[in-house]
């Protein structure tokens, strides 16, 4: 099973993403938060933003809804140039419809869920998603710690996924680092959003592949 590492430029400089975007070209894609103030209490960028950012950005965008009314705004950003985008269920009322919607246009669909969202009503249907995003943090912030409790929803969601056998990737964003990263591999994940982890080091590159080297002979067979 592939690892796949997706810094999150919440945690970069946002007068210097040009820049920023090129120290984690050996990423395999950039993750891109886009918050409403209303479904999360924070506001980042939008539209016009991810569209100059999919022209500039050495590795494909996959662009994480944090907004409200995501049946409205996911195939907009898909037309913008994410090549993933992933909406909560918490923010939709017909995921099934928008996801089909998105991969008709060419965009792979994500569904994500709050720590505290159940992932069950997903595992039936995970032949009509891309990945599954479990947030290991509330949404709305980087830098936070992980939430241990999210490990066992990890667990189960590899397990369906491994009875089901879809190639649906399994995604975890929140407190991803070192110190934390094979320890989520083991409870099954394979993509890892990692912020602050990555942009807050020395070198992002040397970073992006410790990550990919912690994680790697952790994740389950």
């Amino acid at each position: 099973m592939p690892v796949r590492i997706h810094p999150s430029i919440l945690s970069a400089d946002f007068a210097n993403l040009e820049r920023d975007l090129a120290a984690i070209a050996t990423a395999d894609m950039v993750h891109v938060d886009v918050m409403d103030q209303h479904f999360v209490p924070n506001l980042t960028l939008g539209l016009p933003v991810v569209k100059r950012l999919a022209q500039v950005s050495p590795v494909p965008l996959d662009v994480h809804l944090m907004v409200e009314d995501a049946d409205r705004w996911a195939p907009l950003y898909g037309a913008a140039g994410a090549a993933s985008v992933t909406f909560h269920t918490e923010a939709t009322r017909a995921p099934v419809r928008l996801a089909r919607e998105l991969r008709s246009s060419g965009v792979r669909a994500g569904v994500a869920v709050r720590p505290a969202s159940p992932v069950e009503p997903l595992l039936d249907l995970l032949d009509e998603f891309d990945m599954i995003l479990v947030m290991t943090v509330e949404p709305g912030f980087g830098g936070q710690s992980l939430i241990e409790g999210t490990l066992a929803k990890l667990r189960r969601a590899r397990q369906a996924i491994g009875a089901a056998h879809t190639p649906t990737w399994l995604q975890v964003d929140g407190g991803v680092s070192r110190a934390t990263v094979a320890r989520i591999a083991a409870a099954g994940a394979d993509t890892f959003v990692a912020g602050s982890a990555v942009y807050d080091s020395a070198d992002p590159a040397v970073e992006i592949a410790a990550l990919r080297a912690l994680a790697d002979p952790a994740i389950p067979a």
